[in-house]
């Protein structure tokens, strides 16, 4: 695999790209809170909302020929130790968008956790102030 530079809100893009599509489908819900994300959050200021869909596009064909850990380690080594709580936030804010927690999303979530070196309580407080905004 060619392994592309990053900047880090690329590589936030890839982390919600490849939550999104952990269960095999990407919920009309999940995209568009990870277009509204990129609109709105102070992390994504100053980047080119032209280059969201080539990011997801790059992201989902990586996966294609490689596994999700190569492609996380790609991202995660891309995203700086600040920005780290931030990527798992927004991980969690794409899995619980559509209102549904499938287990493939979940064990990625995991994945992305234990690959961004969160402690547990601060991720756990993290999904829950995710559910607690996408509650019904």
């Amino acid at each position: 695999m060619t392994e592309p530079m990053l900047s880090p809100q690329s590589a936030l893009i890839y982390i919600m790209t490849m939550v999104s599509a952990a269960d095999r489908s990407m919920a009309d819900a999940e995209l568009r809170a990870i277009g509204a994300i990129t609109e709105r959050l102070p992390v994504f200021a100053g980047y080119d909302p032209e280059r969201l869909l080539p990011a997801a596009r790059q992201c989902s064909d990586m996966l294609k020929t490689s596994n999700y850990d190569a492609v996380l380690a790609l991202a995660a080594d891309a995203i700086p130790e600040a920005l780290r709580e931030t990527a798992y936030a927004l991980a969690c804010e794409v899995a619980a968008a559509d209102g549904r927690l499938p287990v493939e999303e979940s064990w990625f979530l995991g994945k992305v956790r234990n690959r961004l070196g969160l402690d547990r309580l601060i991720a756990a407080a993290i999904e829950r102030g995710a559910r607690a905004r996408y509650r019904r």
